[in-house]
């Protein structure tokens, strides 16, 4: 299971109520924030969801408004807060920009306090930890070299504490190891196999997320059969053709992907202040019904879902 955790929602410039381009995706004891527009520290501190272990940040591309914030956010880490280190993720073109804008700007020729990597990265898997994976994909912006990531948890077998109950298997490191594919030999000489207490392989919880896009139907495969996809949704599609001129897309042509791609859910994100949030939510609804519209501060958890929507 993943957990979102919304920090800024506004396309291009803040609003009253919405910063700009965040997003924190937690797993158990990760944290990785997703673009860090201006503002994004004081969004953090105002969430509640702090500053500790927030040691991975993935760049969806280089434009202002998506990587301003990394200038204080640092600054911040290097004199006040225990980071050990920091790894900014993100294509060449975004990690050209973001080191003008460290070194040039934050560093000035001094050495940071902790490890600090800028990782330029390609498409492919980028990040892989015990239970889950990221992997980033390309996605049309501009020329901006935009990445989009998926997080996708591994596939397990449930544990069916029922069956340990009959097998009279007691609490405690014998079922772990179980849940961990051993064998174990019981106090009583008994040997009991995973087979016996696992249950069939269940395929884990997906995620994408998705910043600026101009072409959205070039992402379908790469967002397939997710739980819950996270796109842009800067214009309506009375203003397409505008949309398609400055790289973006419309709140009907994501619905149309999503639900192309067999996708769960669908929450939008960098809306225009041009337009009303239930304008933005209905022509999504009336292409995908299961579509919702993300405001800062909002959170939602990210599950596998039996039966996606199509």
């Amino acid at each position: 299971m993943f957990e979102l955790i919304f920090l800024g929602t506004s396309a291009s410039a803040p609003s009253i109520k919405r910063g700009l381009a965040s997003l924190i995706v937690k797993h158990e004891e990760y944290r990785f924030l997703v673009d860090c527009g201006e503002g994004t520290q004081r969004q953090i501190l105002k969430s509640g969801v702090g500053f500790k272990r927030l040691n991975h940040i993935l760049l969806t591309h280089g434009h202002l408004d998506h990587i301003l914030g990394l200038a204080g956010l640092l600054s911040t880490f290097m004199r006040w807060e225990a980071i050990e280190e920091i790894n900014i993720y993100g294509s060449r073109h975004t990690m050209e920009r973001v080191d003008d804008l460290i070194n040039g700007v934050v560093l000035r020729g001094t050495r940071p306090p902790m490890p600090l990597s800028l990782l330029d990265i390609k498409p492919g898997l980028i990040f892989s930890a015990e239970n889950f994976d990221i992997t980033a994909f390309p996605v049309d912006h501009r020329g901006s070299s935009s990445l989009g990531y998926r997080f996708d948890e591994r596939s397990r077998r449930p544990f069916l504490p029922e069956k340990a109950e009959a097998l009279q298997i007691p609490p405690g490191p014998w079922r772990k190891d179980l849940v961990d594919g051993k064998p174990i030999t019981l106090l009583d000489g008994r040997v009991i196999l995973p087979d016996q207490v696992l249950g069939e392989e269940k395929r884990g919880a997906s995620l994408v997320v998705v910043g600026d896009v101009g072409r959205p139907e070039k992402l379908v495969e790469h967002i397939q059969g997710a739980d819950t996809l996270v796109i842009e949704s800067t214009y309506l599609l009375e203003e397409q053709e505008m949309a398609a001129e400055f790289g973006h897309t419309t709140a009907a042509a994501v619905a149309g992907i999503a639900r192309e791609a067999g996708v769960g859910r669908l929450i939008l994100t960098h809306v225009s202040r041009r337009y009303r949030d239930e304008d933005i939510l209905a022509e999504a609804r009336a292409v995908f019904p299961n579509s919702f519209l993300a405001h800062d501060f909002d959170t939602f958890l990210v599950k596998q879902v039996e039966s996606p929507s199509l």
